[in-house]
């Protein structure tokens, strides 16, 4: 029996931190808790083992370590640069400016308020990255717009809480830089890897309303006439639109050759520019050459926009890694709070409590997981799960479907961060050992447990709703009207087919590596390599009448064009005038050479040389 729990300590410990967790103890101290219980255990049953366990109690030594290594990883230094900016920006009323104009903007049409809603949500997750900070502000704000105009009760919960759920996938994600520390792959690749699966799921989610629209309009009546307190002016909105898109692409071909590939994000750039330029022209000098829809579109997107570009523009261009980039978007939300007079102390005491609490709950996990890993990996834990899981059948395929199933799962059960502490780690050599690329990988685990904030009845989205969504029956502020309030079997219901869509999407990026896979450069044909060795110059034949010193005639190297034929020999010379007869050396074979005869005597060459008499040195005279 000891034996038999020896060699199985892998499954036995995995099993003990499950039952850990579903009796309701904090991840953190339960990681920490289950690791050194079972390291001693493993400790004392080692000899059992058959060297399957090599944990020893000198190895405890190398905690302080591996704690460190926690404490000075600069790549995790980026969530509480990130959760802040994302509480300033909250509490800035930049979500209520975005969903009020895009929500004018698309008022004529059915469901124009919800396309708003996922519109504002896309966007607050590329300047956020906070799951709470969105779901909240669209909550407060959104929901009792939708209600107040005829939405659909699930209908409208689950645009909210989905949309919401949208910072989890679209960078700057809190759960790419994990994830992207955990399968120990750069951030910035993982962001450009998940960035178009992320604007893929925003567009299934705006064909889910748009089918809605067709087969049930009541759901998603269109704002009033009366409601529509910015008028029309679309058209004006359109000119400006392609004015933009114009002078993007002129800066575009312009920049091209002096910076490649980047040219496209800085003509953008330069597009956007000019035109806000220009719409804060005409609003100072009352030209009014722009409507007041377009106006207003153009001042109140333009922000973010700017801001995601200081964020994720400054990453992809590589001017700056993840954590300055962190840095610069908790300036720039500043920044934003103070131009709309929102900057205060209040606002900032509120955000750096909300980042400290995180920042340590992402610490005290983190180091329950180095705890938990040294004794797991002692127990040969990583081999028990490679072998599990790479024997399964369908190779890559396979292995995706099977993982993505089991994080689906514990999704019900498991936050984010307790899916990317515990269950990442033990995927990575598995995944490496069926040469499946990290950051696919990664991608693929990240719209899976999007769907953990979605789940009923653990989802922390339809938590964060249900917080704020109104319990029961109140009086609209606008109409005076009594509305009924929303319930927590409607914000579940609501929220089914939008994890039914994230179920999907998991299923499109398997399917479809190339929405990942563009983060890598394009790969290089050897055969069509060159390599071109430049060729010597030949010496310059000599000048009449230089003296010739007997020195080889080297003529251009040969490399490969074919072969040069041999030069003729030159004929020997008779003999340079005043040149020693050199004999025949005789190196010891044990005959004698026979001596050449001497060549006659030739006056010696005028070479212009002075005549040297030697000198007379005549004796010094003694007198006696």
């Amino acid at each position: 029996m000891i034996e038999f729990i020896a060699l199985n300590m892998a499954p036995i410990m995995f099993a003990s931190l499950v039952i850990f967790l579903l009796l309701g103890y904090p991840v953190a101290f339960s990681l920490a808790a289950n690791g050194l219980l079972f390291f001693a255990i493993g400790v004392w049953l080692a000899p059992y083992s058959g060297n399957t366990i090599t944990l020893d109690w000198p190895l405890l030594g190398t905690m302080p370590q591996r704690i460190w290594g926690v404490m000075s990883n600069e790549t995790l230094l980026a969530i509480p640069f990130f959760t802040f900016m994302g509480i300033v920006l909250e509490r800035s009323g930049m979500a209520e400016d975005l969903l009020d104009t895009v929500g004018q903007l698309f008022g004529p049409i059915r469901g124009g308020l919800a396309y708003a809603v996922v519109i504002v949500g896309a966007l607050l997750a590329a300047t956020t990255g906070v799951v709470a900070a969105s779901v909240i502000a669209m909550g407060l704000i959104s929901l009792p717009i939708m209600l107040r105009y005829g939405y659909d009760r699930r209908l409208a919960s689950g645009v909210i809480a989905a949309s919401g759920t949208l910072a989890q996938i679209i960078p700057p994600s809190l759960v790419l830089i994990v994830l992207a520390d955990q399968l120990g792959k750069s951030v910035g690749d993982m962001y450009a890897g998940a960035m178009l699966p992320g604007l893929v799921l925003t567009g299934l989610y705006m064909a889910y309303i748009f089918v809605v629209s067709i087969l049930r309009p009541s759901w998603v009546p269109a704002l009033p006439p009366e409601a529509r307190t910015l008028g029309h002016g679309i058209l004006s909105l359109i000119v400006a639109l392609a004015v933009c898109i114009g002078i993007g692409y002129g800066a575009h071909k312009a920049l091209y050759p002096t910076y490649g590939a980047d040219a496209d994000i800085l003509g953008g750039v330069v597009g956007v520019a000019v035109i806000y330029i220009y719409a804060l022209v005409d609003r100072a000098l009352k030209l009014n050459t722009l409507s007041r829809l377009a106006s207003q579109v153009i001042m109140v997107l333009i922000p973010p926009l700017a801001l995601i570009f200081l964020v994720l523009g400054t990453i992809f261009l590589g001017i700056a890694t993840p954590t300055e980039g962190g840095a610069m978007g908790a300036v720039g939300a500043m920044l934003l709070a103070a131009l709309k007079g929102r900057l205060n102390f209040t606002v900032i005491s509120q955000a750096l409590a909300s980042t400290t609490r995180l920042s340590s709950f992402v610490i005290f996990i983190l180091i329950g997981a180095r705890v938990f890993s040294l004794t797991f990996y002692g127990v040969n834990g990583h081999v028990w799960v490679e072998h599990l899981l790479v024997g399964l059948p369908g190779g890559q395929t396979g292995f995706l479907i099977i993982v993505s199933i089991l994080v689906f799962l514990l999704a019900f059960f498991l936050d984010f961060f307790e899916l990317a502490f515990i269950i990442v780690p033990l995927l990575v050599a598995p995944a490496v050992a069926l040469d499946i690329d990290l950051i696919w990988f990664g991608v693929i685990l990240a719209v899976n447990m999007q769907t953990s904030f979605m789940h009923p009845p653990f989802g922390f989205s339809l938590f964060f709703l249900r917080s704020v969504a109104p319990k029961g029956p109140y009086t609209d502020k606008v109409t005076g009207q009594r509305v009924a309030g929303v319930t927590t079997g409607q914000i579940y219901w609501g929220a089914t087919p939008f994890v039914v869509i994230q179920v999907v999407m998991i299923g499109v990026v398997i399917a479809f590596p190339g929405l990942v896979m563009h983060y890598k450069p394009a790969p290089v044909d050897v055969s069509k390599v060159e390599i071109k060795v430049p060729g010597f110059t030949p010496m310059a034949p000599a000048a009449p009448g230089t003296p010739s010193l007997g020195g080889p005639a080297l003529g251009a190297p040969n490399f490969g064009g074919g072969t040069a034929p041999a030069p003729a020999p030159a004929p020997a010379p008779a003999g340079l005038p005043g040149a020693p007869a050199l004999g025949t050396p005789n190196f010891g074979t044990g005959g004698t050479a026979t001596p050449e005869p001497a060549p006659a005597p030739a006056p010696a060459p005028g070479l212009g040389a002075p005549v040297l008499n030697p000198p007379v040195l005549n004796p010094p005279t003694v007198t006696p």
